[in-house]
């Protein structure tokens, strides 16, 4: 499928040199297809500014975020709870098209919507307890193409990319145990990125 687009990316490739496995598959959707639910994710999606609890502070991020599963999940980060809203028909069909492609299965989205390049990610790794420990991680990119950035905790290797529109980057097995990722911020990008982050929250 990868072959039809134009970014040489092969989905085989493991683009970490140790310690984890991360796969990038370039454009799974033709672009049509791609602005089509870049619009729908932006129009429909129940986007809220991202709080989150910084030094005994409640800051409201610029980015916005929304989370849904199978269930009302709770998701419980920077000291901040979130419960999953159900899925909508949209979010589901990419879910599907993202399993088949990766041949993991998901419970979960994470969404991010940044609003220009001056809005990004610090390094983190997604290591929060309720996810599945070694667990597969799919980010779907739609809108503006910025780059993305690992850092490896120990040696400090780095490792970066660019996402490109309609793509997916697959993380597993112990990338989030020895991996930070982020996305940089940039002067250069005026247009908004919107990024879907599947993962598989354990049942208590």
């Amino acid at each position: 499928m990868h072959h039809l687009f134009d970014q040489e990316s092969d989905p085989e490739t493991n683009l970490l040199p140790r310690d984890g496995t991360v796969n990038y598959y370039g454009k799974i959707l033709d672009p049509e297809k791609a602005d089509y639910f870049f619009e729908q994710l932006l129009k429909k999606i129940n986007w809220k500014n991202d709080e989150a609890i910084i030094f005994g502070k409640k800051i409201l991020t610029k980015r916005k975020v929304a989370w849904y599963g199978n269930e009302d999940f709770e998701y419980t980060y920077s000291k901040s709870t979130k419960k999953a809203l159900p899925w909508i028909p949209e979010l589901l069909e990419l879910k599907k098209r993202v399993e088949e492609i990766s041949g993991e299965t998901y419970n979960s989205c994470l969404l991010n919507l940044y609003h220009d390049g001056t809005e990004g990610m610090a390094y983190h790794s997604d290591g929060e307890k309720d996810l599945k420990k070694n667990g597969a991680i799919a980010s779907l990119s739609f809108g503006a193409e910025r780059k993305f950035s690992f850092k490896h905790k120990e040696t400090k290797e780095k490792v970066e990319l660019v996402l490109e529109h309609g793509s997916l980057l697959v993380m597993k097995d112990e990338t989030q145990t020895f991996w930070l990722h982020r996305l940089p911020p940039t002067k250069k990008i005026f247009s908004p990125r919107i990024n879907l982050t599947f993962r598989t929250i354990t049942e208590k």
